[in-house]
């Protein structure tokens, strides 16, 4: 795994805020990105294999019929529950946080100046995790 990008799917309806954390990414790692303005486009390209998914809490911003970040967030964990998803959101309120954590969110991120900081380091974090789940396979299997 050591060359190999990392596959990123930043879902957010604000094009304004995605373009500039899709830009943040590309400038600062070397990243694959895919970025989707609703939950439905990112669930229809989930066979591309992200490693991480960052998705927008609301996400009916565009559309008052689409799904919402939640749903969407229940939805992939059905379709994959090993796709690490970090939820963004610009309310800073811990029963959301915690409402997120209770879907299975890996993380929850308030939008703000220091929000692409975080989400960086909750990348590294989820890849060391990763990377000691797959080298304590390797060891199982081997006694």
């Amino acid at each position: 795994m050591k060359n190999e990008k990392i596959k990123l799917f930043l879902v957010d309806d604000d094009a304004v805020f995605l373009k500039s954390l899709e830009i943040e990414f590309l400038q600062h790692a070397d990243f694959i990105i895919e970025t989707f303005a609703t939950g439905e486009l990112c669930m229809e390209n989930l066979s591309h294999n992200p490693d991480v998914i960052i998705l927008d809490y609301h996400l009916d911003g565009i559309n008052k019929t689409a799904m919402n970040g939640m749903e969407t967030l229940d939805k992939i964990k059905k379709y994959n529950p090993d796709i690490p998803v970090v939820m963004l959101s610009s309310q800073d309120k811990i029963d959301i946080a915690i409402n997120c954590m209770h879907h299975r969110a890996f993380d929850y991120v308030v939008k703000s100046e220091t929000a692409f900081v975080r989400l960086q380091k909750i990348i590294t974090t989820v890849f060391r995790y990763k990377k000691m789940e797959k080298e304590l396979k390797w060891y199982m299997e081997r006694i």
